[in-house]
């Protein structure tokens, strides 16, 4: 083995380590440090989130499940928004005007983030839609869930960090 060749395998081998932490989110964790900027060109970190509850559900146009908990998602944020409830909705690679013709058809009061206006789809890793991703008022991860589940399950989620109504 080489030097260089030497070099590059410790040098990679941190990044490895830290990009196998950064994807095992796990519950009571401290959440992943992320910026996001939504299509409105708010930006939102994890400082600026405290004390704040933040659901973040990566979704595409095309997902028919993300779209069957559209409304699930919209009751949540009439319901729980005057209690602090932000929803990063974070649309995974799609065009920025393929999802403006789509917000026009079906408007959505979450703050959209694009995939490349974001860090979290890298840290979260997601893969399958839709994937919720729940951040509690301490900043830790309070839960988690993989696919749709309709209104009762996303509202036994967002139990899981003090939102029950």
């Amino acid at each position: 083995m080489t030097l260089i060749s030497r070099r590059a395998l410790i040098q990679s081998v941190p990044l490895w380590i830290t990009a196998r932490r950064l994807r095992a989110i796990n519950t009571r964790d401290p959440a992943p440090h992320f910026v996001a900027k939504t299509m409105d060109g708010e930006k939102y970190t994890n400082d600026s989130i405290k004390g704040k509850v933040v659901l973040i559900e990566f979704w595409a146009t095309w997902c028919p499940y993300c779209k069957k908990d559209e409304r699930a998602i919209e009751s949540a944020i009439q319901d729980f928004g005057k209690d602090g409830l932000i929803v990063l909705a974070v649309d995974m690679g799609e065009p920025r005007r393929k999802v403006k013709k789509y917000l026009e058809a079906s408007p959505r009061s979450c703050k959209i983030v694009l995939a490349e206006d974001t860090n979290l789809a890298a840290i979260c890793e997601a893969k399958t839609y839709p994937l919720y991703i729940l951040i509690d008022r301490d900043g830790n991860v309070a839960g988690t869930q993989h696919g749709s589940g309709g209104e009762d399950v996303l509202r036994r989620l967002l139990a899981k960090a003090g939102l029950e109504s």
